[in-house]
């Protein structure tokens, strides 16, 4: 795994913790020899990994639109930044450029881009590892909701083999090295749908 993708927010968040997570998740794709792909900024959350891996002589893309270049929130020291027009090139490409996938928590804009990805897996659209880290329990209360659709059936019971999640970064990693893609039959899946709302 050599480029890993990092949704996380344009905040710096309430608690130091975060940005501390933030500083400690770079050092660790850096001391690994991973690059850090990202959407291109320079605040909160965002600049601090990008800065981080960057001073301990990782690499850093950034993709960022051409509307936030122009409003002066680009991070442009970096090894490689592309700019596109559009969000969802943004997101396109930021998806083809990595290996795999890491949520830093972070507001709407984080939560729509993981989920996205997310979707992708269990549509069978790509095979790529996604993962969330757990800083301070930032994430429990979406784990306790991801649940709750589960138990729905608004979501396979067993979901866990698409979504990994860890507190520390280091074991998020290894995590997301050793996975291993399910098959998604969402074939199968729409047929049974189908046949028990006809029953």
């Amino acid at each position: 795994m050599k480029n890993i993708c990092v949704f996380c927010g344009a905040s710096p968040g309430s608690n130091p913790v975060y940005l501390e997570a933030a500083r400690e998740l770079g050092k660790t794709m850096a001391a690994n020899d991973i690059r850090l792909v990202y959407g291109g900024g320079s605040l909160g959350m965002m600049g601090t990994i990008a800065k981080t891996v960057k001073e301990h002589g990782g690499k850093v893309t950034g993709v960022i639109t051409r509307h936030l270049v122009d409003m002066e929130v680009a991070l442009t020291d970096l090894d490689d930044l592309r700019v596109v027009n559009t969000m969802h090139e943004r997101k396109g490409l930021m998806a083809e450029l990595s290996d795999g996938f890491i949520a830093l928590p972070g507001g709407f804009g984080t939560m729509e881009e993981i989920f996205e990805i997310i979707t992708w897996s269990q549509l069978g659209i790509h095979k790529k590892p996604c993962g969330f880290l757990n800083v301070e329990a930032y994430y429990d209360k979406l784990m306790d909701f991801f649940n709750h659709m589960a138990g729905q059936s608004f979501i396979e019971k067993n979901y866990d083999h698409i979504v990994l999640m860890d507190e520390k970064p280091a074991d998020l990693i290894s995590s997301l090295r050793a996975y291993t893609p399910v098959d998604s039959d969402k074939g199968k899946w729409a047929k049974e749908l189908t046949e028990n709302s006809l029953a």
